[in-house]
Order: structure tokens, then C-alpha cells, then sequence
């Protein structure tokens, strides 16, 4: 598992070298001073003094006329390229300090600023030496070394691989200044990155007992004590982002770990608040769909998945997301394109040859999806996953040859999995070897009882091999676990004329009618349903309202009819009579499972 934390903004002070007492250093004693050195002079003294209230520009001026006065005077390069580090001129402060340097190997300022300026443009390895050398200098002298010069260099040599040595600077700096908490944090972090979980658990709760406030440290204390495997590390995340609810990135990040554990009821406010402050940022965009997306709330996820490859065309997760995203909301057709390109960018990638394989079935492209499969399978040959899907497009296409093989091969890799049993048996069943039917549904139902269609189908293979109790047994769970299907009472129907029992029998066909007309209405409802939805989307209101009411008509308890006419009830305004839609709709998802008939679609 790779750790990464977010390390405190680094801060690093200017240091300027006296030059008022130095600039006619070079001049012989008997030699009077030129009129351009007085000048330098002057100039380098009003720099000094631009400087101190701040006024960068008159300060860069004045040093620019110092260097112009005396090129050859290191102050003037060092004081020049101190100020353009300030404003941010990172490269030109760099030459600066770098001419400075030349002249005078050991002026420690401008090897400080120097140094910074190699970290701020991400050379740190040009850095390391220069802090090394400030340090030495510092301790032959017998003179401190400021506590933020030893973390800076502790921050060099960490981004130079060098943690042991990084450790050891950032204690030295700890030592020199004991309540700095942010040197703690960063301590922490380096026993972190080093898998040193008790060094970092104590260093990021010492600075916490120094801070209480100090969200960044509760962050990362959250992530040890994950890797810890301890409690608490949810409460820690938490924390960190009510101390700093307005810091976008810390929000992203507590947000994006309380959902890869598990926790997207709880990151979902935290990662809506980093989208909110940082909008046009494709991760926070990114790790939001993810959560809507795994909480089915698929109408707002599949938006913000369009903004990020929209944003990262290139991004191949997010766009085998997206296609995923299309497949849940049953409209895979929309999201094979995106599916296909993310195979194009990434044909290693075993997920996005089988999400597409996924879409192609569902958009009922059964051999195209068969081609993704067999990518798939080349690329993780001992998948039982890849095996079962590839064995099931098989049974699609009325191919048990070529079916059978591959859910044997699912069933082999992986017997704790009931699904390979369970379609191997229906196969066996469909080719009348009804003693290996009942067999492997036997050892389908051990694994996974909650399987209403596996009762029936095993009811039926048992009235073929004549054990009619069991037969009786096994359709009466179906029944009970799948009341609003009518094949079971047919079946089961048909045992009890075997058993003499006309009665009852009279009573299942009785039941499987009922059930049929119902099934009719519900078909009806549903493709009415879906006709109002594509009205909806056209602008159609009056037309959709009308669809959505014969949904309604056809079956009183389709749920999805009732959301979308809620839907389409609000654009017309009628706000009362949508809420009441909306009120039924809540009504149908309180049913007892089994109650409703048809799932409602996230709305």
C-alpha cells in the first residue's frame, strides 16, 4: 500500500549580506572610492530599506542599479536575486543568486536563497548540496543553524530519496524549535512514507497535543491509524475537515479516504464541499462521481464523469467509469464509445475489456462482447470472473459446446462462487442430463439459497427424474421467495397431477393466471414508462404526462412511473401534485422486499 501525504507549504526567509560595509572592500586602502561605488552604495542602502516596508519593486530597482554600478559586487547579485525570489521570479533569481555565488562561494544567503529557489522549481537534488555546505559553514563557525534552514534541508533530502538523512535533519530542527508543530507533521510523514507506523502514530499525535486545531495532523494520523489497522481513523478524518472546512484540498483528501474505506455515506458532504470550492478541479469532480456513482445516484455522477473526461480525454478510469456509470442506468449503448476508447488508451487494462463486454451484452451485441472477453482472458487467463461471463455470452448465443467448458473452468478456479453452478445446471437441464442438473443446482443453492429462479429450475429437473416430494419442496421455496412469478405455481401444478392431487393443482393454475395478467400490466407499464421518459427528454410535457399516467393505470405500484411523472409534474409547475407522486414513490420503496414489483431509477 503507497501512503502519500500532503506535506506543509514550505516557507523560507530572505537573507540579505551587509553591503553598505563591504561594497569598497575591494578598493585599495590609498585609493579613494570611484563615484560609481558611492552611487552602488547609496542605492544598495535604499534597496534595504524599499525592502523593509515592503515595496518589492523600488527594492528590485535599487539592486538593479547597484549591479549596474558594481557587476562585480556579490551583494548586489545576492540582495537582487533574494527580492525576485520574493516576487516569485524564480528563474531570474536563480541567475541572480547563482552570479552572486561565483563571486563569493561562501555567502550563505544567497546559497539559502538559492537553495529554495532550486526547491520551489523542483531541483532539489541542486539544493541538497547548497544546504549541506550552509550547515557546515554554520558549525565550523561554532553558530546555530536556524530551525528552518534544517527543515528545508530535511524537505531536500527527502524529495531526493534520502530519508534516513531527511529524519535526521527534521529531528535536529525539532530540537532547535520544539513547538513547531508543522516540523512534527513532516516528521511524521517521513516515518510514514517508511512504513514506520508507532514513529508516525507518536509524532503526528504529539503535534496534535501541541495543536488540537491542527487539521492536516489529524488527516494523517487518520491514514496511520488505517495502515494500523486501528480504531479511529474515520473520526480522525472527520475532524480534520471540520477544523478546515473551507481548505479544498484537505477536503478532497478526506473526503477521497473515508470512500476508498468504505465510508461514502459519510464522504459524500465532505467530497460535494471539495467540489464546491474547487470547481474546476477534474479530481474533486472525479472522486464526487465515484461516490454518487456507488450510491446509485447515477443522474448526477454521469454529469460530473462527462465534465472530467471532457477536462482528462486521456483519463482511462474515468472514462471505464463513465461507460460503467451508462451500463447501471440501462443505457449501455451511450457508454460503449467511452468504453472503447478507454481499451484504445489502455488494452492492458482487464476492467475496461470487461465493462465493455458488459455493454455489448446488455445492448445485445453478443459476439462483440464474446471478442472483449476473449482480450480479457489473454490478458488474466485464470479470472474466474472472465471464465463465468464468457461461459454465460456462450448460453446467449444457444452455444453450450462452448459454454459448458468455460463455466467449468469458472467453477474450478473459484468453487466458493455459486453462479457457475447454478448456470451449469440450467445447461444441463436445457440438454436433458437432468442428474448433473440436479447436482450442480444442489451445490448452487448450498452456496447462495436466496435464489428464488435456482428453486424453480431445480423443482423442474426433480419432476423430470421423478422425485416429486423434492420437487414439491423446492417450487414451494421458489414460490415463497419469488411470489410474483407464475412458472413455479405451473410446475408445481404439474407435480401435484402427477401425485393426484387435481385440487391443488387447480389452485396453482389458478394462482399463475393471476400472476400472468399481472406480469402483462407490468410490461405494459413499463414500456409506457420508458416511452413518457423519451417524450420527457424531447420536451414533450403533456404527451409524457399522458404515458406516465397509463403507466400508472396499467400497474398502481410501478414505482419508476410515479418518479417520472413527479419529474414531469415539477416542469409543469404543478408542484403540489408532484410531491404527492413523490410521497408514493417513498411509499413503494418502504414496501417489504417482494412487495414492489419494479426497482426505481436515482432520481
Amino acid at each position: 500500500m503507497t501512503f502519500r501525504f500532503h506535506f506543509s507549504e514550505l516557507r523560507f526567509e530572505l537573507a540579505l549580506a551587509a553591503l553598505a560595509s563591504t561594497m569598497l572592500a575591494a578598493q585599495s586602502p590609498a585609493q579613494a572610492p570611484s563615484e560609481s561605488l558611492k552611487r552602488a552604495d547609496v542605492a544598495y542602502r535604499e534597496g534595504v530599506v524599499a525592502l523593509n516596508r515592503n515595496d518589492l519593486r523600488a527594492a528590485q530597482s535599487k539592486f538593479e542599479e547597484v549591479i549596474r554600478l558594481a557587476p562585480s559586487a556579490e551583494q548586489g547579485h545576492s540582495a537582487l536575486g533574494a527580492v525576485l525570489q520574493r516576487e516569485g521570479q524564480w528563474q531570474t533569481a536563480i541567475a541572480e543568486l547563482q552570479k552572486a555565488l561565483a563571486i563569493k562561494a561562501d555567502d550563505s544567503p544567497a546559497a539559502l536563497n538559492l537553495a529554495a529557489a532550486y526547491m520551489q522549481t523542483g531541483v532539489p537534488a541542486k539544493a541538497v548540496p547548497l544546504y549541506a555546505r550552509a550547515v557546515a559553514s554554520a558549525r565550523a563557525q561554532k553558530q546555530p543553524v536556524a530551525a528552518g534552514v534544517l527543515g528545508s534541508y530535511a524537505h531536500a533530502l527527502a524529495e531526493t530519496g534520502q530519508s534516513k538523512a531527511a529524519v535526521e535533519r527534521i529531528e535536529e530542527a525539532i530540537a532547535v524549535d520544539p513547538g513547531n508543530v508543522q516540523q512534527r507533521d513532516f516528521l511524521g510523514s517521513l516515518y510514514a512514507q517508511a512504513q514506520d507506523w508507532p514513529h508516525a502514530e507518536q509524532a503526528f499525535t504529539e503535534a496534535i497535543r501541541r495543536k488540537p486545531d491542527f487539521a492536516l495532523a489529524h488527516l494523517h494520523l487518520g491514514f496511520v491509524l488505517q495502515a494500523e489497522q486501528k480504531p479511529d481513523s474515520v473520526q480522525e478524518w472527520l475532524q480534520a475537515f471540520k477544523l478546515a472546512p473551507t481548505n479544498a484540498v484537505l477536503a478532497l483528501l478526506a473526503g477521497k479516504a473515508l470512500a476508498e474505506a468504505g465510508h461514502d455515506v459519510q464522504a459524500l458532504p465532505i467530497l460535494v464541499q471539495a467540489h464546491t470550492l474547487a470547481t474546476q478541479d477534474a479530481e474533486a469532480d472525479y472522486q464526487l462521481s465515484l461516490v454518487l456513482q456507488r450510491l446509485n445516484r447515477l443522474d448526477e455522477a454521469i454529469p460530473l464523469l462527462k465534465s472530467v473526461v471532457s477536462a482528462q480525454p486521456n483519463n482511462a478510469d474515468a472514462l471505464i467509469n463513465l461507460g460503467l456509470a451508462f451500463s447501471q442506468a440501462h443505457d449501455a449503448r451511450e457508454g460503449v464509445p467511452y468504453l472503447q476508447r478507454a481499451v484504445q488508451l489502455k488494452p492492458g487494462n482487464v476492467t475496461a475489456h470487461q465493462d465493455l463486454a458488459a455493454a455489448y451484452l446488455q445492448d445485445n451485441e453478443t459476439e462483440a462482447a464474446i471478442v472483449e472477453l476473449k482480450a480479457g482472458l489473454k490478458l488474466a487467463p485464470d479470472s474466474p470472473q472472465l471464465h463465468y461471463d464468457l461461459g454465460t455470452a456462450y448460453k446467449l448465443q444457444d452455444d453450450a459446446a462452448n459454454a459448458i467448458p468455460e463455466l467449468e473452468i469458472a467453477e474450478k478456479l473459484d468453487p466458493t462462487r455459486y453462479e457457475p453452478k447454478y448456470v451449469l445446471g440450467v445447461l444441463y437441464m436445457q440438454q436433458a442430463h437432468y442428474q448433473e442438473a440436479a447436482s450442480r443446482l444442489e451445490e448452487s443453492l448450498k452456496l447462495h439459497p436466496q435464489n428464488g429462479d435456482g428453486w424453480a429450475t431445480l423443482g423442474s429437473v426433480y419432476n423430470k427424474l421423478d422425485r416429486l416430494p423434492e420437487a414439491v419442496s423446492a417450487l414451494q421455496e421458489a414460490i415463497r421467495q419469488s411470489p410474483y412469478q407464475a412458472d413455479p405455481h405451473l410446475t408445481l401444478a404439474a407435480v401435484l397431477v402427477k401425485q393426484n392431487q387435481a385440487a391443488q393443482a387447480a389452485e396453482e393454475r389458478k394462482a399463475a393466471a393471476n400472476l400472468m395478467r399481472t406480469h402483462m400490466n407490468s410490461q405494459r407499464a413499463e414500456v409506457a414508462t420508458n416511452s413518457g421518459k423519451s417524450l420527457l427528454k424531447q420536451g414533450k410535457l403533456e404527451e409524457a404526462v399522458v404515458e406516465f399516467r397509463n403507466a400508472i393505470e396499467f400497474d398502481p405500484d410501478f414505482a419508476e412511473a410515479h418518479a417520472q411523472l413527479a419529474k414531469a409534474l415539477d416542469k409543469q409547475g404543478k408542484a403540489a401534485d408532484a410531491a404527492a407522486e413523490r410521497d408514493r414513490v417513498k411509499t413503494l420503496e418502504n414496501m417489504a422486499p417482494g412487495d414492489q414489483r419494479a426497482p426505481v431509477e436515482a432520481h
